[in-house]
């Protein structure tokens, strides 16, 4: 398994007024340039190497240069999430997150008002923001099961936020709260150990199946030495999340490296087949798919549960 580094953070300083550019004697609707909003431009060559986390913490960047600097909103929920570095399963939204405290401030054509608790914002990048505890309750709370576990595993691996500061948040969550119990169980399946966003959602929907419980990052041995961490083991059975990049063979290598890449990955598998274990991959299109992965997993053995036993044999609830 490739580890996973520290993603970097959307640099503010490439985003451009359409004042700025005009007084260079530059169009901004230039071919060169790409509009991140309304009177704010990047060039392309900046704008096509990002990740989406990237691209939306750029349009929040954005956003923040056309709201008033008296009275700077802070950012909360997907935009915190983005400014954070927080991967995503659901698609980003066209407008900005705010926290509010005060339920006659309204939403606005940039950004959407969220009235909530008052929060002690942290600054990054020059923005307010909500702590990435709270912002991790504020996702689990209001978005998919997957999203929030999605932030929470990354959040945890990244040492942005402790188990006890997501309990702490939790606490804090008026009971009757919507998504409270969503929340609860994202704090209950948050695992450092998860290593992208897509094992994250593979997880979501092993829980949702009712398919036993997988250890995560399991090594393996054999009689020539360590084989690998698999993504998910069960008794007998491994199961492993090919993302992108994964086993990606590096644009550009030569044919012969290339070759070795793909190699390498095929004894790695053959090893652990070896061991008597059964091998089940999947995709990121197969886990968005519930019924696809479920026929995966299937095939290799996982079959799913009467009850769900992840938690002791008792069922949580997902609000």
């Amino acid at each position: 398994m490739l580890g996973a580094s520290t993603p970097l953070p959307f640099d503010p300083a490439v985003l451009l007024r359409s004042g700025a550019l005009r007084l260079a004697g530059v169009t901004p609707g230039a071919a060169e340039y790409v509009r991140v909003r309304h009177g704010i431009w990047m060039l392309r060559t900046d704008w096509d190497p990002l990740t989406p986390v990237q691209r939306h913490a750029a349009f929040v960047h954005a956003t923040a240069l056309r709201c008033d600097t008296d009275h700077p909103p802070v950012f909360s929920h997907t935009s915190a999430a983005a400014v954070w570095g927080l991967p995503g399963v659901d698609p980003w939204p066209a407008r900005a997150d705010a926290l509010v405290s005060d339920e006659r401030v309204r939403s606005s054509r940039l950004v959407v008002k969220h009235v909530g608790a008052e929060d002690s914002p942290r600054e990054v990048g020059g923005l307010q923001v909500t702590s990435p505890a709270r912002t991790v309750l504020d996702l689990a709370r209001t978005t998919s099961l997957a999203n929030g576990l999605a932030a929470a595993d990354h959040a945890l691996r990244h040492g942005l936020c402790t188990v006890s500061e997501l309990t702490a948040e939790l606490a804090a969550v008026p009971r009757k709260a919507p998504g409270r119990a969503r929340a609860t169980l994202v704090c209950d399946l948050a695992d450092a150990r998860s290593m992208s966003a897509g094992e994250s959602l593979s997880r979501a929907q092993m829980f949702l199946l009712n398919l036993p419980r997988p250890d995560l990052q399991v090594p393996f041995s054999d009689v020539d030495g360590h084989v690998g961490d698999v993504d998910f083991g069960w008794e007998n059975i491994v199961g492993e999340f090919d993302g992108r990049v994964k086993y990606a063979v590096p644009e550009g290598l030569p044919g012969d490296q290339a070759g070795r890449v793909l190699w390498a990955e095929k004894t790695r598998e053959d090893r652990l087949r070896r061991l008597g274990l059964a091998v089940a991959r999947w995709t990121w299109r197969d886990a968005c798919d519930a019924r696809r992965l479920l026929s995966i997993l299937m095939s290799a053995g996982v079959k799913p549960q009467r009850r769900s036993t992840w938690f002791g044999g008792s069922d949580p609830c997902v609000g």
